[in-house]
């Protein structure tokens, strides 16, 4: 009976430090989404064409999902929003011709791609 004891004792406590150990995962995971998402506002705002500045300071992140042990985080533009796709890829001009493509967005993303996956080896210990 005292074995029986011992092994429940023993399996209750590696149970315990499992979930401490997931619950401190999380928190340091959610942490690099957080910095990555930093990361592609950072960058775009930096590289984005420049006319008045507006375009430039119109990006931000949003948290759109977040429960116990998941984050979602969008980085966006919050009014110009109708322009990115033009800048990114190029587009007609009215009277003929082309505008060039100013690409800003998928470079940044691939930034916080990288930056997300350094910090999450570096929250786990890789």
């Amino acid at each position: 009976m005292s074995d029986r004891v011992t092994i429940d004792q023993m399996a209750s406590a590696i149970m315990e430090g499992l979930t401490e150990y997931a619950d401190l995962a999380t928190d340091e995971l959610k942490k690099s989404v957080k910095k990555a998402g930093k990361t592609v506002k950072d960058e775009i705002s930096k590289t984005a064409p420049k006319d008045t500045g507006k375009y430039q300071k119109s990006w931000a992140v949003k948290t759109v999902n977040e429960t116990s042990n998941s984050l979602d985080v969008v980085v966006h533009s919050r009014n110009r929003y109708q322009i990115a796709h033009l800048l990114e890829h190029g587009h007609a001009k009215r009277g003929g011709g082309r505008v060039a493509a100013r690409p800003h967005i998928a470079p940044a993303e691939e930034k916080g791609i990288e930056e997300l996956e350094k910090e999450v080896e570096k929250a786990l210990g890789g």
